[in-house]
């Protein structure tokens, strides 16, 4: 239904616009590639009015693209780094899961590398809220 709204709001008027246009500029036009005979070109064509506005500004959006996509180069990078690392972290974070589980199953003590065992890590101190979630 918002598909249908915004075609009758926004792409219709674009349309009618477009066409208005391309009956106004029909005028046949000679685009000259050559900087030394302008008159007589060796290389050169003739279209219509609109149909060289509409390739330039065509040609515009596409270099404008290309241009922004190697300018964002960088986060994209980042943004690859950032999915590696977590993928990383997911990962051990399963096997000490893994680990935990197992080492539960056989009757180990459960208390991390390095802690020392009267001690309680800091963050199970402080306590729960109402629905159960750590503080």
């Amino acid at each position: 239904m918002l598909r249908k709204i915004f075609n009758a709001l926004v792409i219709l008027p674009l349309a009618i616009l477009f066409v208005v246009f391309a009956v106004a500029n029909r005028h046949v036009v000679t685009l000259s590639f050559d900087p030394f005979n302008s008159s007589d070109p060796a290389l050169g064509v003739s279209l219509p009015l609109f149909v060289v506005i509409i390739a330039v500004a065509i040609f515009g959006v596409i270099a404008g693209g290309v241009a922004t996509w190697f300018g964002q180069h960088r986060w994209r990078r980042a943004a690859r780094q950032h999915e590696a690392d977590a993928r990383h972290a997911r990962a051990e974070l399963a096997e000490m899961r893994e680990r935990l589980l197992a080492s539960s199953r056989n009757g180990e003590s459960q208390v991390p590398v390095g802690a020392s065992p009267g001690l309680t890590p800091s963050y199970l101190v402080i306590g729960r809220d109402k629905q159960g979630a750590a503080l």
